[in-house]
């Protein structure tokens, strides 16, 4: 693929951004892909136990239907996530403490601890790489990415 596809009228440096956004992609992905392996889950299940581990870190109690709301899943397909990650040991349910037709879920701590040991390292190398940027350069890119996010959810 040329590194000047349909916008041949760009500025060179816009594309190189550009097409330096898609390579990083395209690795940040194959890292998930990755670490999806390593743990034994799908995206989805990932997803759920990141955002049960973020619910506990924040004091809230997480219940099925908003599980299913965050990852914009059917109740169906949120139960059959569960009952696997109930079974690899991932999460645990639990009555709902003021709602006694409800259930919370929680992610067990060897879950907790199991994505910690899998993404701290790498997380920890991302963050040495940004502040290798110091704090003008940073606010640049977090202005230029946040830009290109606000572009991506319009359309």
């Amino acid at each position: 693929m040329s590194d000047r596809p349909w916008f041949d009228d760009a500025p060179a440096h816009a594309v190189s951004v550009i097409a330096s956004l898609r390579e990083y992609r395209t690795a940040e992905q194959a890292m998930r892909r990755r670490t999806r392996e390593s743990m034994r889950m799908g995206e989805a299940d990932l997803r759920a136990l990141k955002f049960l581990l973020k619910s506990q870190e924040e004091g809230r109690f997480t219940t099925p239907v908003q599980l299913g709301g965050y990852l914009g899943m059917k109740s169906s397909s949120v139960t059959a996530m569960l009952d696997r990650l109930t079974a690899s040991g991932h999460i645990s349910r639990h009555p709902h403490p003021s709602d006694r037709r409800s259930l919370t879920i929680r992610a067990t701590p060897g879950a907790d601890e199991e994505v910690r040991h899998t993404l701290t390292a790498m997380h920890r190398r991302m963050l040495d790489v940004a502040a290798d940027l110091g704090p003008e350069r940073s606010q640049t890119v977090v202005a230029f990415l946040a830009r290109l996010t606000a572009l991506a959810d319009r359309d």
